[in-house]
């Protein structure tokens, strides 16, 4: 099935490999702890829950990192809004098991605090959330992932949102990219 749009985002993204899958979320975590992920509450709560489940085998997945400004919202939107223009562009919503995965994969995420403002309410500076659909509409259970540096150490961290919850045209998500 071919795409209703082509796919027309600026030419400087650059894709990236991410294997995910593979390991029982045990394992996962272990690989966490033994890299140093830091995990906030939210990401705890989400590798407890039945809701967030892993795939039993190992599969390379093509993603690029976007904005909300990139995806034609320069003065931000809603994550439903969001999700919609990324799909008609021929982007697609990720697992999100790939958070996780992500993380440990990618080492050189720029630094996120140093130097910046603190924030409250929306996506710290230098994050990346990870565009997959939650897992659940409870305002009370979080929503999904973001990767963070925060003084040269690694988080994963869990987030909540309502579904009326502005991002901001600079905060930036992964999704997975259309093949070629």
């Amino acid at each position: 099935m071919s795409n209703p749009k082509a796919f027309d985002l600026p030419g400087d993204l650059v894709p990236r490999v991410v294997t995910i899958g593979g390991v029982s979320k045990a394992h996962l975590l272990a690989q966490l702890d033994a890299a140093q992920v830091k995990l906030n509450e939210a990401a705890a709560t989400l590798f407890a829950s039945e809701l967030f489940t892993v795939e039993d085998t190992s599969r390379t997945m093509v993603i690029v990192e976007v904005s909300v400004e990139q995806l034609g919202f320069p003065q931000g939107t809603t994550l439903l809004e969001l999700f919609e223009r990324a799909l008609s562009l021929g982007l697609a919503l990720v697992p999100l098991e790939l958070g996780p995965h992500l993380r440990l994969q990618y080492h050189d995420q720029p630094e996120g605090y140093w130097g910046q403002p603190v924030t409250e309410h929306q996506a710290p500076p230098g994050s990346v959330q990870i565009a997959a659909a939650p897992l659940s509409e409870d305002d009370g259970f979080p929503k999904g992932f973001y990767l963070r540096r925060i003084k040269g150490e690694m988080w994963l961290r869990g987030y909540w949102a309502d579904p009326t919850h502005p991002y901001q045209p600079g905060d930036r998500f992964v999704f997975s990219s259309p093949p070629g």
